[in-house]
């Protein structure tokens, strides 16, 4: 059933977002409903503010009203999200609620999909993605966390950097 699962929004009263979370994970937890309702997030982010006391960083909510839920969308599902306390209901239209888009989900960054990097800095490797597919060069940066590569690659008798991403390049050596 997990594999059926996507990414829906459920809009909530303003400041409710903690509430229905919680609410949510003890329905699941009480009801055995792991294998249904697999992941929630409220998706933020880290602000410096800075005020006369000095600066202070504080978490704040990337999209206020609204809970991000990983489901296998059922009647069942879709009533007891829908009849928490402080849901208004689902992102979609009327009664049917629309999933996120796997571009959508990746865009937002609430799923890590982890790339295993068989290459470092200094190795050859072959671009096998995008524009630059089939060229080969050197990695000259690897940034994991923000899942780039900097390639020194040869065009036109010139060498210059190319920015991809981690998935874009695979190792000569394999």
């Amino acid at each position: 059933m997990a594999e059926a699962a996507k990414w829906y929004v459920a809009h909530t009263y303003s400041g409710y977002e903690n509430a229905v979370k919680t609410t949510i994970e003890k329905y699941v937890t009480n009801q055995h409903l792991e294998d249904m309702i697999i992941d929630l997030k409220i998706p933020l982010e880290t602000v410096t503010e800075i005020t006369d006391s000095g600066s202070k960083e504080i978490e704040r909510k990337v999209f206020p009203g609204y809970v991000l839920i990983k489901m296998v969308m059922t009647d069942d599902t879709w009533h007891l999200i829908r009849n928490i306390r402080g849901v208004t209901g689902f992102v979609g239209a009327e009664n049917k609620p629309i999933p996120l888009t796997e571009k959508e989900v990746a865009e937002l960054g609430i799923e890590k999909h982890e790339v295993v990097v068989k290459y470092a800095v200094g190795d050859n490797v072959r671009i096998i993605d995008g524009p630059m597919n089939s060229f080969t060069g050197v990695v000259e940066e690897l940034d994991v966390a923000k899942n780039r590569v900097s390639v020194r690659v040869s065009m036109f008798g010139r060498e210059m950097p190319v920015e991809l991403e981690l998935d874009q390049v695979e190792s000569l050596e394999d």
